[in-house]
């Protein structure tokens, strides 16, 4: 039978006089605090497991990414922390086995929301040593946030093609029918009233569904092809008064109630007026939307010194939970009516102007979309918004 590593070892240490001895332990010592020096400032986690997976050590980057401290999981089994993983029989593998590198992605969210690539490495594969193994953690939450971004930016990229392609492919078609449609009314009107009557009424049907169309194909090159906005010192009042002109006569249809609430003495504030102009109308149209049976829209104007606040608050149905997050995709709606795209651009034209967008929800209760644009000083010190952000409940630039 093989000797074991301590006989091996004593009788190595027998062979060496005294002054070699401590000479061999001194330089053990340096190397020791080296390696842990080096082990305590890697980014990358590592924590050491006994043969029976219990900790023994673990470095700073490990200790944060798991949200223990060495001194309290020292001598615990490494399964309370990485559960779903069959430790017994890593631990108990054959040397040829580790070949096979054991490795795997994992989500936490204790103490941070992470997600945490790991892989095991046998401590000893002499059958004189004790087994154990060491665990190299390394957090790989920006690389996700990196790849969902490279997702995001080829989606957008997609719907530029698509949005090329409609406009060749659907757009000139439409102008000729509109054309058409446009002779045949002239020739209509030679009839006699009695006799056109009819036909002028599936004509008007036409017409209208040939313009709808063309509205959701301008809507849809809008939001896919942004123009810079044009920024201008505006009064943000005034600017909400005739937005709500060109839709009073579907308010009044609706049977909504409008209150608005505009604070005094409000700043004026650096913005493209049409644009702005674009977002409110789209707010109001999709607030007027989620009440079909009539209801109140509150609308309040507010200051702070960083931005004017403009909070449109309704009635109506309200968005349910697993909606929220999905709103500012395009085509994303929950009603039987318009394109989808309507939030999208009002996203896309806030974000140009360095603004947040905020939107609180309740079932059956209303929603609350506030849209947030920062004061002339400061928008003139903000960075360019980012593209590539997703929608959410609380959108910022």
């Amino acid at each position: 039978m093989k000797s074991s590593f301590l006989d091996k070892l004593i009788d190595r240490l027998d062979r060496i006089d005294p002054q070699s001895l401590q000479t061999h332990f001194l330089q053990l010592a340096r190397q020791k605090g080296l390696l842990e020096t080096i082990f305590q400032w890697i980014e990358e986690g590592v924590i050491m497991l006994d043969g029976e997976g219990q900790i023994t050590y673990a470095n700073r980057a490990a200790e944060s990414m798991m949200g223990f401290a060495l001194e309290s999981a020292r001598g615990r089994s490494i399964s309370r922390y990485l559960r779903e993983i069959d430790w017994d029989r890593i631990l108990n593998m054959e040397p040829g086995e580790w070949s096979r590198l054991i490795s795997r992605e994992i989500e936490v969210t204790y103490p941070e929301h992470r997600f945490l690539n790991f892989y095991v490495v046998p401590l000893a594969t002499d059958p004189d040593v004790e087994r154990g193994a060491v665990i190299i953690l390394r957090d790989v939450t920006p690389d996700r946030e990196h790849e969902a971004t490279l997702l995001e930016s080829e989606r957008l990229n997609a719907l530029k093609l698509l949005a090329a392609g409609v406009a060749h492919e659907i757009g000139n078609p439409l102008n000729a029918l509109n054309i058409h449609l446009q002779l045949l009314d002239r020739e209509l009107r030679e009839l006699p009233p009695a006799n056109g009557e009819e036909l002028r009424e599936i004509l008007g049907i036409a017409r209208s569904e040939v313009s709808r169309l063309d509205l959701i194909i301008t809507q849809f090159l809008k939001a896919i092809r942004p123009s810079l906005p044009d920024l201008k010192l505006s009064d943000i009042s005034t600017l909400l008064k005739e937005t709500l002109a060109l839709l009073k006569q579907e308010i009044g249809n609706r049977d909504i109630h409008v209150e608005a609430n505009i604070a005094t003495s409000l700043p004026r504030i650096h913005i493209d007026k049409d644009q702005v102009k674009q977002a409110f109308f789209n707010v109001i149209k999709n607030a007027i939307q989620a009440m079909p049976d009539g209801g109140t829209l509150t609308i309040s104007i507010s200051s702070s010194d960083q931005a004017v606040i403009v909070a449109f608050r309704d009635t109506g149905v309200g968005i349910a939970q697993e909606e929220l997050g999905r709103i500012f995709e395009p085509y994303q709606t929950t009603k039987s009516e318009g394109s989808g795209l309507g939030l999208m651009i009002v996203q896309r034209i806030v974000q140009e102007h360095g603004g947040q967008i905020e939107i609180l929800s309740e079932p059956g209760t209303g929603t609350t979309f506030s849209i947030s644009l920062p004061l002339a000083e400061r928008q003139r010190r903000m960075l360019k918004p980012h593209r590539g952000s997703k929608g959410s409940i609380t959108k910022e630039a």
